[in-house]
This record gives structure tokens, C-alpha cells and sequence, in this order.
């Protein structure tokens, strides 16, 4: 922010400067040049003048040559005075005989031989040197005199000026800079402050109260709203810490005793009221569940925690161990695929609880006598497998062969409480999406296609824990990495 506002300002100033010191400098330029032009007119006509009243009077030899140089040392040229027949009366400088002879060609001392009563005022090159040329003619066309000023004087006065501007332009944008760095600072400290402060509380800490007695007013205001905010906010989570504690105590222990009383009751039911009976009792089960799954969102939204590495082989096999009596006792094959992939990171206790969300939703799906498969499979990026062949990604999947899932219906599986037209009954809606947040809070994601079997393929890529060639360690700034898109 210092430095943009400190260009902004420079770039005003500079605009002002231009629109100020150019016209005035081309104003001076034209101002020298007219004032030398003048004198150079004024001077020519006096000598003129002179030469006509020696010229009457018969003093022509002995006063004209003193009068020319005279008025050649007042404007720094030379002038030289010739009689109506071009011959040279009078020099303020050596002349020689060829440059004598030359004289009555030249165009404004011809005019004025031939009798122009107006001056001839312009730029010529005499000697290889641009000078000014005025030639005027003498009262009576008794002569002419020719005056020649260098124009390198001239323009040596106005660079002077232009360069006086140029350091006068740049020590003004020194003190620009100087007092805008200053105001900038002043500015930018409180927004500063707040950028601080904001990101610690992105980060999940408690942000200190921004001073609000600094800067302009506006960022004053804003500070406070800020410090307003972030109270609040604090307030809210520490609200919400309380309600994920004491709500895993009061929620589950109502519940407990709900189903114990409901299987009391068992013996006491008649035939015809078992079958409420049960299904009471799967609507505890199932709001149980519901429960669990709130409450795991709630403490994964609270926590940040930071991914680990995790060897996501060894997990897998023993929840394979821990799922098969059920899928045996439903009557559907479970197979896992895990060979050496190496750890992968996550955070604490996510893998087992993606697996058991989607061996859940998996069983539930898969109609008897099918076959539910786990499997780990390494995922190279093809730019990355030309220089090292260690693995970035690893994927999980569970696949299934029940129904399948729509486009359409892929798309919403991971939002809360949803669950696709005619899905078995026991779910909550809330697995798919505790899936996902998982996976994304362990660097990676999840995804649903269609199966080669027909079913479902459920897919979730995690971040390899094994350290690039000539990268940073794994759990060190620096590792981080983001999702490659998993397969369509």
C-alpha cells in the first residue's frame, strides 16, 4: 500500500510539473529568441540610421568602422555597412575581398540595394555556423547594413533554462517522495496492523484489538468495526466449542437409554407390534449416527488440525478386518487392494473415518452375493514421472456394484442431509459430505464416478508423505501441494 501510494503521488506530481514547466520553458525558448531578434533590429537600424546621417555629412571614413564594431561588441556579432553599389564601406570585423565581393549577393542586402524600406530578418548558415541575419537598408538606398548575430549564444541561454527547470522539477519530486513516504506510512500502518490482524485470525488464533487511534478516519473506523467483528467471532466459536463438548454428553446418553428402554420393552410387545418396535429402534440407531456425524463436522470445522503422515496401507487393512464379519454376514465379498504406496497425510483419525463412511454407504448399496473392493493406487503426474518417480497423490477407492448414481445425482452427494431418490433406508445424508470435508482438510479431495462394474466408484486422493527430490520435507512450509483434478 506505501508504495502505491507513494507512486500515486509522484505520479500527480510529475503531471503538475509537466503541464507547468513544459509550456513555460517553450514560452522562455520563444521569449530569448523575440528579445534577440529585437535587439538585433533595433541595432541594425541605429548603425542604418548613423550610416545615412556620415553618408550626408561626408564622414563616412573615419566614424563608420568605430560605429560598427561598437555595435557589434553590444550584441556579440559582427555587422558589416556597405554603399548603394555593395561596395564595403565599414567592417567590425576583417573581411576579405572575396567575401567583400559576395556581399551585394547576399538576399537581404540585395533587398535592401534595391530600394525595400523593410527589414530582412532571418536564420542563415554564415561560415558553417547558424546565425541570425538582419539587413537593413540605409534612408535614401544609399546602402545597407547587415548585422549577424550566432544563434548558439541563444540557445545556450535556453538549455541553461530548460536544464534549471529539469533540477528544479526533480528536487521538487525529491521532497514529493520524501513527504509521501512519509504520509504513506502514516496511512498504511493501521491497514497494515489490520492485515495482521486478520490473518491471525484466518489462521484460528484470537486476534489482538487493533488500535483505533491511528491513521485516517476512515481506517480508524474501520479498525473498531474490526475489533467488533473479531469479538463477536470469538464469541461465536468459543459458543460452538461449548455446544461440540457438551452436546457429545448430552445428546448421546438420552439417546443410550432411549434404545435400552425400547429393547426392554421387546418381551412385552405382541406379535403385531414388533415391527414398530424395530423400526424405533432402527430410527434411534439412526439419529445415533446422525448425531455422530454432526458432532465429527462440528469438531473438524473447530480444529484445525495439521495433516501428519499416515500409512494409509496398514489402515486400511485393519478396517478391512473390522467390516468383513459384517459384509460376510450381508452376504457381499469385501477385497482389498493395498500394496506398498507408502504413508500419505492426513489428519488424525480422517482415513479411518472416510473408510468407514464409505464402506457404510457401500454395503448398504451393494446387493447380495456382489463384491465391495478397497484399493490404494499411486497417482504420477506425467510431467513429474519424466525427472523423479516417486509418487505425489495417492488414490482410494471403494468401488461397488449396486445401483450407480446419476450425473446429476453425483454432483449433490456430497451436500448435508441429501440422499438420492430410493437409497436404503438407515442413512443420514451426512456421510458423503463428512467424507469430503475430510479429504479437503487433509490436502486432498474426493470425488464419485461411475464403476467398469456399474456401481460406484468412490475416490480419494490424498497428498503423497514422501518428500519430492530436491523438495521440502513433508510437514515443513513449503510442502504444501494442491489437488491435481481427479479422473473424470
Amino acid at each position: 500500500m506505501t508504495r502505491r501510494l507513494l507512486l500515486s503521488y509522484l505520479t500527480l506530481a510529475t503531471l503538475v510539473l509537466l503541464c507547468l514547466e513544459i509550456p513555460l520553458g517553450f514560452r522562455f525558448s520563444a521569449g530569448e529568441r523575440e528579445r534577440v531578434a529585437d535587439a538585433a533590429r533595433d541595432e541594425a537600424e541605429s548603425v542604418a540610421a548613423y550610416t545615412a546621417l556620415s553618408l550626408a555629412t561626408g564622414r563616412a571614413g573615419g566614424d563608420l568602422p568605430k560605429r560598427a564594431a561598437h555595435c557589434a561588441e553590444r550584441v556579440g556579432g559582427k555587422v558589416v555597412i556597405v554603399d548603394g553599389s555593395g561596395a564595403l564601406l565599414a567592417a567590425s570585423h576583417p573581411v576579405s575581398r572575396r567575401a567583400a565581393r559576395a556581399l551585394p549577393a547576399r538576399p537581404g542586402i540585395a533587398a535592401a540595394l534595391q530600394g525595400s524600406a523593410a527589414m530582412d530578418v532571418r536564420t542563415a548558415t554564415v561560415g558553417g555556423v547558424e546565425q541570425l541575419s538582419v539587413a537593413a537598408p540605409v534612408k535614401g538606398a544609399r546602402g545597407a547594413v547587415w548585422l549577424t548575430v550566432p544563434t548558439r549564444t541563444v540557445q545556450e541561454r535556453i538549455g541553461r533554462v530548460w536544464l534549471l527547470l529539469g533540477v528544479g522539477g526533480l528536487g521538487v519530486l525529491a521532497t514529493v517522495a520524501v513527504l509521501g513516504f512519509a504520509l504513506a506510512r502514516w496511512a498504511g500502518r493501521p491497514i497494515r496492523e489490520l492485515e495482521r490482524a486478520t490473518h491471525a485470525l484466518a489462521d484460528g488464533g484470537l486476534a489482538a484489538p487493533v488500535p483505533v487511534t491511528k491513521g485516517p478516519p476512515e481506517v480508524r473506523r474501520l479498525a473498531a468495526a474490526f475489533n467488533r467483528t473479531a469479538a463477536r467471532l470469538a464469541h461465536l466459536l468459543a459458543s460452538q466449542h461449548s455446544f461440540a463438548g457438551e452436546a457429545s454428553h448430552q445428546l448421546k446418553t438420552p439417546l443410550a437409554a432411549l434404545r435400552l428402554r425400547l429393547e426392554n420393552l421387546e418381551p412385552d410387545v405382541c406379535g403385531q407390534g414388533r415391527g414398530s418396535l424395530a423400526a424405533a429402534v432402527t430410527e434411534t440407531d439412526r439419529l445415533a449416527r446422525m448425531v455422530e456425524g454432526l458432532l465429527a463436522m462440528a469438531r473438524l470445522e473447530e480444529d484445525a488440525a495439521t495433516p501428519g503422515p499416515v500409512d494409509v496401507g496398514a489402515v486400511c487393512a485393519e478396517r478391512h478386518r473390522t467390516w468383513l464379519p459384517l459384509f460376510e454376514r450381508e452376504g457381499v465379498a469385501l477385497v482389498l487392494f493395498a500394496g506398498s504406496v507408502g504413508p500419505v497425510l492426513a489428519v488424525p483419525g480422517a482415513v479411518e473415518q472416510i473408510l468407514d463412511n464409505l464402506l457404510s454407504n457401500a454395503l448398504r448399496a451393494s446387493p447380495a452375493d456382489s463384491t465391495v473392493t478397497i484399493e490404494l493406487r499411486l497417482h504420477v503426474p506425467a510431467k513429474r514421472a519424466l525427472r523423479d518417480s516417486r509418487p505425489c497423490w495417492v488414490d482410494l477407492h471403494v468401488t461397488d456394484e449396486g445401483p450407480g448414481m446419476t450425473a446429476e445425482q453425483r454432483e449433490r452427494a456430497f451436500d448435508r442431509f441429501w440422499r438420492a431418490p430410493g437409497a436404503p433406508k438407515g442413512g443420514t445424508g451426512l456421510g458423503l459430505s463428512l467424507v469430503q470435508r475430510l479429504s479437503v482438510a487433509s490436502g486432498g479431495a474426493a470425488s464419485l464416478h461411475t464403476a467398469a462394474t456399474g456401481g460406484l466408484d468412490a475416490v480419494v486422493r490424498l497428498p503423497s508423505a514422501e518428500p519430492p527430490a530436491g523438495g521440502h520435507p513433508v510437514g515443513r512450509p513449503g510442502a504444501r501441494r494442491e489437488a491435481p483434478a481427479l479422473p473424470a
